[in-house]
């Protein structure tokens, strides 16, 4: 079975982070430049604080009509960050983003770093990527082919 260290090797492993300090109007720019759905919210030293996704925006920006340009990442982030390790098997990663309902994952390394982060879309090109590899084959034995 396929690992988280698997798909960031297909992916890469940049992530895109943000300080805590940073106003959401900020966040959000970053967001839509970088076309992704969430940020991993840094502290001063570099620490994971929390993760900024849309969700966030939606229900604790929007919804509680706050100023983006005033109001900071730290205070609507997500401060519990639900994270994996690279050798995370592919079918717990799904399971743990699906029993969470969420759609980002940050990959933390032995040492604690951010070594990359895998959404929910990710996981899924994966998937389809070697579902194809396998239909393909299937189709070369069954036609007399491989």
């Amino acid at each position: 079975m396929a690992k988280a260290s698997e798909i960031l090797k297909q992916k890469g492993a940049t992530v895109h982070t943000i300080n805590h300090g940073a106003t959401v109007l900020a966040a959000t720019r970053l967001m839509n430049s970088r076309k992704i759905g969430a940020l991993v919210v840094v502290d001063d030293q570099d620490g994971i604080a929390g993760i900024f996704t849309e969700r966030d925006v939606l229900q604790r920006v929007v919804a509680q009509q706050r100023d983006p340009a005033t109001s900071l990442v730290e205070e609507v982030m997500t401060a519990q960050v639900i994270c994996c390790n690279p050798s995370m098997e592919l079918e717990d990663i799904r399971t743990l983003m699906k029993n969470n309902r969420i759609r980002h994952l940050p990959v933390v390394g032995e040492d604690g770093q951010l070594v990359g982060m895998i959404s929910i879309g990710d996981v899924n090109a994966y998937l389809s990527g070697t579902q194809e590899v396998t239909i393909q084959y299937l189709n070369e034995y069954l036609h007399g082919r491989v």
